[in-house]
């Protein structure tokens, strides 16, 4: 509902500073701003999104993304051209601003926190409620945790995933012969 009123209030505020910048100047150099800054905006996400996509890849695998200063100025780079694909003069000068470098360290750095929060969600839910203090929940885990330590004491405190536990018996199916039977035309 928040995010809802945040945005209805912003494209009213950006529209009312199109009116009032196209009566200082004309409306066309506006319009004429819009495109060019679409197509500046979009130069900077394919630009930056060769750099990112890997570590993104690599967050979603691990969890964990890379606190490169090259990687973290290209997601500040991205996030820049995102808002000047955005029509409005409100966002082009806060992609202005995005692109000095103080602000990008506190962008990347609320961009991980926000990351974190939600992986550190992600965990509490898959695990049931564990991680996050309910010690009475069901673990889902808790079968497989106790054959994996099983196996390691089986294995004198070692894992090891080349050896299979089983038992192999032999199995004789049983043939049937299909017989074919002659259908004979009256």
């Amino acid at each position: 509902m928040n995010l809802i009123l945040a945005v209805l209030i912003g494209a009213i505020l950006e529209i009312a500073v199109w009116i009032g910048v196209a009566h200082f100047i004309s409306g066309w150099y506006v319009f004429f701003w819009f495109i060019i800054a679409f197509v500046i905006g979009f130069k900077l996400l394919r630009s930056s999104a060769a750099t990112i996509m890997p570590q993104l890849q690599q967050l979603q695998m691990t969890g964990q993304l890379a606190t490169d200063p090259v990687v973290t100025r290209k997601i500040a780079v991205a996030v820049a051209g995102i808002l000047l694909m955005i029509p409005g003069l409100i966002t082009d000068v806060i992609a202005v601003l995005v692109l000095l470098p103080p602000v990008q360290k506190l962008l990347v750095n609320a961009l991980m926190s926000a990351m974190a929060k939600r992986q550190q969600a992600m965990m509490n839910k898959m695990m049931g409620g564990m991680m996050g203090g309910e010690q009475n929940a069901q673990n889902p885990f808790a079968d497989l945790m106790r054959q994996m330590q099983g196996m390691q004491n089986h294995q004198g405190g070692q894992y090891d995933s080349s050896v299979i536990d089983g038992e192999a018996r032999e199995v004789s199916p049983d043939r049937q012969k299909i017989e074919m039977k002659d259908v004979k035309k009256n």
